[in-house]
C-alpha cells in the first residue's frame, strides 16, 4: 500500500475559485473553496469499503484508542490544511481505475465528523462529480454532527464499535458509548448500509458476552450488511513511541486464529455476516 501525501494547497482565485467548487452546498454557503486538515490519502483494496479505494485521511480525533495505529492524526493541528478542490483533483487521477475494480472513495481519520463541513464536501463530489460510491468511516462518537445532506451522499457508513461494555469502551477509548449508539439507530432509522468494524483484543475486548452484546446490537439494527472482526496489532507501537506516548498494550498479543474465528461465530450466531 503507496501513501499519497497531498499537494501544497492551491491558492484561490478572488471570488471563490472554480464553478464546480462554488455549485457545491458547502461551497456555495461559504462563498469560498472549502479547507480542511488532511493528514494523508491512499489508495487501498478490501479494507476501507468495497473494491479498490481512494481514502482520504483527516486529522484530529475525539477518542485516543489504546489500540490505535494512527496516533500522529489525533490532532487536527498536525493535519495539513488542504481545499476539497485538491482532494478531489488527485481523487480524479484515478477515477477509472476505481470505477473498473468496482470500488470508491472512503472519508476517515482520525475522525472524519470531526470536520463535518469539509467531509460533507468531499463525499458530495466524490459522488456527484467522480461518480464514485462513498463511504464515511466513522466512530459515530460526534454522530450528531452528520447533516441529513452529508448522509444523503454517503452510500456506506463504516461504524466502529468498540465495546459493548461501557466501562470497557470508556478505558479503550476516553469517551462514552451512547453517542456512538445513538448514531447506528439514527443509521438504521434513514436505511442507511452499515457495515460494523470491531477490534478483537485479548483480555480488553474478546469476552464473549461483550461480543454477543454487540452482535445483538448490530442484528437488531436491519441494516448491517456486514461485521468486519479485526485482529488487534501492534504495528502502530512505533509512532506511539515517535509522539512519547506510552502503548499501554505492548505487551497484549495478537488473537490467535481460533479467537478471531470464535468471535465472528458469536456475530454469524446472530444471523450477520462476519469476515
Amino acid at each position: 500500500m503507496t501513501t499519497l501525501l497531498p499537494p501544497a494547497p492551491t491558492t484561490p482565485a478572488p471570488g471563490g475559485g472554480a464553478c464546480a467548487t462554488a455549485a457545491t452546498p458547502a461551497a456555495a454557503a461559504m462563498r469560498r473553496p472549502v479547507v480542511g486538515s488532511v493528514h494523508s490519502w491512499d489508495l487501498s483494496t478490501g479494507v476501507d469499503g468495497p473494491g479498490t479505494r481512494f481514502v482520504t485521511f483527516l486529522s484530529g480525533c475525539p477518542l485516543t484508542c489504546l489500540y490505535c495505529h494512527n496516533p500522529d492524526t489525533w490532532r487536527m493541528r498536525d493535519g495539513k490544511r488542504t481545499t476539497a478542490d485538491d482532494v478531489i483533483a488527485e481523487a480524479g487521477k484515478y477515477t477509472r481505475f476505481i470505477a473498473a475494480a468496482g470500488g470508491g472513495a472512503t472519508v476517515s481519520g482520525g475522525e472524519p465528523l470531526l470536520q463535518p463541513v469539509f467531509t460533507g464536501e468531499l463525499l458530495h463530489r466524490f459522488k456527484h462529480e467522480l461518480g464514485l460510491h462513498t463511504a464515511l468511516d466513522t466512530s459515530g462518537f460526534l454522530g450528531v454532527r452528520a447533516t441529513e445532506a452529508l448522509l444523503r451522499d454517503t452510500d456506506l457508513v463504516l461504524l466502529d464499535i468498540k465495546s459493548w461494555d461501557r466501562a470497557t469502551y470508556r478505558k479503550v477509548t476516553g469517551r462514552p458509548l451512547a453517542p456512538t449508539l445513538d448514531f447506528a439507530r439514527r443509521l438504521a432509522d434513514l436505511g442507511k448500509e452499515v457495515h460494523v468494524r470491531f477490534v478483537l483484543v485479548p483480555g480488553l475486548t474478546d469476552a464473549p458476552d461483550n461480543i454477543a452484546g454487540v452482535a445483538a446490537f448490530a442484528a437488531s439494527l436491519g441494516n448491517v450488511s456486514r461485521v468486519d472482526v479485526l485482529p488487534f496489532h501492534k504495528l502502530g507501537e512505533a509512532k506511539w513511541q515517535a509522539l512519547g506516548r506510552p502503548f499501554v498494550l505492548h505487551d497484549t498479543p495478537s488473537p490467535t486464529a481460533e479467537q478471531t474465528a470464535q468471535a465472528k461465530g458469536i456475530f454469524e450466531a446472530h444471523g450477520l455476516h462476519a469476515v
